[in-house]
This record gives structure tokens, C-alpha cells and sequence, in this order.
């Protein structure tokens, strides 16, 4: 797999789609930071670490969904492993007129843009949430 981050917003897309209340997507720490930015902005209910198939760790994500609808409208990658994008602070895009989220991987860790731009850091654009 080259891009896990990109596997696991395509799993949560997938299983929202069809209406699933729970993924299971395979563990690391870098996941578990995006979906904490994603479980802080109430995009999702929370996630739990558990042992997937054959004893490897995996991740059993809770989504969140609002009269029936999802509440992740719009899951797009920014940064993919053939061009990375990174944006100083100023440069920081707000997503719809800042009702959505931007996740950026900064130097003190994975934040939202909001969070970014009050600690004054910049970093590489994960991706965009509506």
C-alpha cells in the first residue's frame, strides 16, 4: 500500500456510502492522529484500537451520521506520496469559507487548520474535510 492515508478516507467514504456505522482500517500512529483532529472537530464518534485479522493492529472507527446523512459530506486528499503539499501558515486555505476542516501535519503535530493558524505553523496539507 503506498498511500495509508489515502486508503483510510476512502474506506470511511466507501462505508458511508453504504450506510455502515462502523470501518475497520489497518492501525498507525499517523492514522491515529487524523482521526483524533477528526473526533475533536465532531466529524466522527471516536475510534477504538483493536487486533484485525491474523493479530495485526487495527483501527474500528465509529462514524457519526445526522438524520440519516452523513456528516462527512466531502473527504478529499491534498498531500498524495507523488506531490506533497506544504503551506505556510499564510498560505493555509479555508475550506468553503471556513465551514470545513483542513488536517495538517506540522512540526508540533497533526492539527486542524484553525489550530494551525493559532500556533503560528505551517506544514503539509493531509487533507480537506466537509
Amino acid at each position: 500500500m503506498n498511500d495509508p492515508i489515502g486508503d483510510m478516507l476512502t474506506r470511511i467514504r466507501n462505508a458511508q456510502m453504504r450506510g455502515k456505522s462502523v470501518v475497520h482500517v489497518p492501525a498507525s500512529k499517523l492514522r491515529c492522529w487524523v482521526l483524533d483532529v477528526l473526533k475533536d472537530e465532531g466529524y466522527i464518534r471516536g475510534y477504538e484500537k483493536s487486533s484485525g485479522e491474523a493479530g495485526h493492529p487495527a483501527l474500528e472507527i465509529s462514524l457519526k451520521y445526522y438524520e440519516g446523512d452523513p456528516v462527512i459530506r466531502e473527504l478529499k486528499r491534498v498531500s498524495k506520496p507523488g506531490r506533497r503539499v506544504y503551506l505556510g501558515v499564510k498560505d493555509i486555505p479555508q475550506v468553503r469559507q471556513g465551514l470545513g476542516i483542513s488536517i495538517v501535519s506540522t512540526p508540533q503535530g497533526v492539527m486542524s487548520d484553525s489550530s494551525a493558524r493559532s500556533a503560528n505553523v505551517g506544514g503539509e496539507v493531509l487533507c480537506t474535510v466537509f
